[in-house]
């Protein structure tokens, strides 16, 4: 009876020392990756520096619109920026807004757009922005329809805010390819940013855009950034805009 109770005894043991040396080395596993983590970051951080100048980007945007009345829309849009060589979130960005149609050729549209962005992987920036902007739509003339967008807007964020101008001049031609109705478009906007008293960024852009039915349209297009401020800021980027109209 003794000896098999001793013998139970020191199985037990036998079995609470081997978990001890499992636990034991799990936890030195756990150390070890611990480590290993921490000198790579520390190795990744040291080799880190400024964003660069140049960037090539992807801009896939969604614009929803729902009609309030004859001459009010309500807008909603979100839109990602795929950066550093198309390899990584950059930029975030969602908002609201109003289109009012002021006149046959004027619209005025107050917006909110919040802004979250990382210009380099270990660092990250929020903006709060608030826009008003006035466009004035010509009438058609041979096919071609041109736009002038003026738009004021107040950027809340850190270290200091500041007030910008913008500028957009949009030519438009409606054209027919293989049967389908497209619209080839070439546009160019200007930025005037009054905290430094400077213009600062130039993009040009041109694109084709199609509406699919009385829901859908699209836009695709290419896009040059200029800024010397910015890093990066001159920037390639291939565009994208899916508008859904409720």
């Amino acid at each position: 009876m003794d000896s098999t109770f001793g013998l139970c005894e020191l199985f037990m043991r036998t079995q609470e020392l081997a978990c001890f040396n499992d636990a034991l080395g799990v936890f030195r596993l756990l150390c070890v990756c611990v480590l290993v983590v921490l000198f790579a970051d520390l190795g990744f951080a040291q080799t880190r520096g400024p964003a660069p100048q140049d960037d090539t980007q992807v801009w896939p945007e969604v614009q929803i619109t729902v009609p309030l009345n004859k001459r009010v829309d309500l807008t909603v849009n979100s839109q990602l920026r795929v950066g550093r060589r198309v390899t990584d979130f950059v930029d975030e960005r969602g908002g609201m807004g109003l289109a009012i149609k002021a006149g046959k050729y004027l619209t005025l549209a107050p917006s909110y757009l919040h802004i979250a962005t990382q210009p380099t992987p270990d660092r990250k920036a929020f903006e709060n922005r608030l826009s008003f902007a006035a466009t004035v739509r010509l009438p058609a003339f041979k096919s071609f329809t041109v736009t002038d967008r003026n738009q004021l807007e107040r950027r809340f964020r850190t270290p200091t805010n500041s007030t910008r101008y913008r500028n957009r001049l949009q030519v438009e031609r409606a054209v027919k390819i293989g049967g389908a109705d497209f619209r080839l478009f070439v546009a160019d906007e200007v930025f005037y940013d009054l905290s430094v008293d400077s213009w600062t960024r130039n993009r040009f852009a041109v694109g084709v855009g199609r509406s699919l039915n009385k829901f859908f349209s699209t836009d695709v297009y290419y896009m040059r950034q200029n800024d010397g401020r910015s890093r990066p800021g001159d920037i390639h980027i291939i565009g994208s805009v899916l508008r859904v109209r409720l």
